[in-house]
């Protein structure tokens, strides 16, 4: 068998074509792709008639702008019976950690000097009728009666004289003090779950981004939990693009590439902050060499804030890998 010979012409066009080859490299190489838009579903825990409808669809909205409210009725009813509640409890809390008034202790002094002056007059009557009933001038009746209202004023001055030395300390005691604490401390706590719901009746933009989508119109009953609007905030836009398996491999969180995409004034740079573990397709047999090209990889990376706003999602992209 003869040695096969190649002609200088042939020699020629393998050598440039072997150039091109190299002048080819990655970098150069474009892969498709399209931006993708994070879209916040915004909702209220409780349903509700829609109050208002404070972004239209398509207008952009700042951090903390209002964008709907729900009707807080009965919830703002609630609110209300649990702040008196809360009140109620700390005006308990607050008398029972003060003593009274000198006027409410100077009228028990003089009730305790009345108290004291009825028992002399009773004991008095009492030695009384003991004298008679000894020489049988008054029947036995009469002097237990005597000896009754002796007993009856004592007693009465022993209340007063209790009832003016509490007056005169602290009014609740170290256990009445606590348990009216807790009682103000769960009256708060069912004010703040009240407040709560009120508060998220009205709903504001998390971060400043374009109203996408609505979905009531003022005066509709609107579920809880059922997304009013969509929001698609400037800074949660992404670049997401496919890899062939060659390619993968060489791929890092953190590494930056270049997109460009049509009426884009200038390149998109994004950093890679995901690589998908699994292939987008897999063919249904034998991974052969043929079949092993089609396999492709998504990977998504982060485009700068200042570039993030001006991009639409859904845009085609090609995107090229920074050297």
């Amino acid at each position: 068998m003869k040695p096969l010979r190649h002609s200088p012409a042939s020699l020629l066009g393998s050598l440039a074509a072997a150039f091109l080859l190299a002048a080819c490299t990655p970098e150069d190489v474009t892969y498709q792709g399209y931006i993708e838009g994070e879209y916040l579903y915004l909702a209220a825990p409780q349903g509700g008639y829609l109050k208002s409808l404070d972004a239209a669809r398509g207008s952009r909205v700042a951090d903390g702008q209002t964008v709907f409210s729900i009707a807080g009725d009965p919830d703002e009813q609630a609110l209300s019976e649990a702040e008196a509640k809360a009140g109620a409890a700390r005006e308990r809390l607050e008398n029972l950690k003060e003593p009274h008034r000198a006027s409410e202790i100077a009228t028990l002094a003089a009730n305790l000097r009345v108290a004291e002056a009825a028992q002399r007059l009773a004991h008095i009557q009492l030695g009384q009728q003991q004298s008679l009933a000894g020489r049988n001038f008054v029947s036995q009746a009469r002097l237990d009666e005597a000896r009754s209202n002796y007993q009856q004023a004592s007693a009465q001055v022993d209340a007063v004289r209790q009832q003016l030395a509490s007056y005169q300390a602290t009014l609740g005691r170290q256990a009445e003090v606590r348990g009216a604490r807790a009682d103000l401390s769960a009256a708060e706590a069912q004010a703040a779950q009240k407040r709560w719901l009120v508060e998220r009746k009205t709903m504001s933009a998390p971060a400043p981004g374009e109203i996408s989508e609505t979905y009531f119109r003022p005066g509709e009953w609107v579920p809880a939990g059922a997304p009013v609007a969509s929001l698609l905030p400037d800074v949660r836009r992404r670049l997401r693009f496919f890899v062939p398996e060659t390619v993968v491999a060489n791929l890092h969180p953190g590494d930056t590439v270049e997109a460009s995409c049509d009426g884009c004034v200038e390149p998109i740079r994004a950093r890679i902050d995901f690589i998908a573990a699994q292939a987008e397709y897999t063919p249904p047999v034998i991974y052969s060499r043929g079949s092993r090209e089609k396999l492709v990889f998504r990977v998504e990376a982060v485009p700068p804030p200042e570039q993030s706003a001006r991009l639409r999602p859904g845009l085609p992209i090609d995107v090229r890998l920074s050297r």
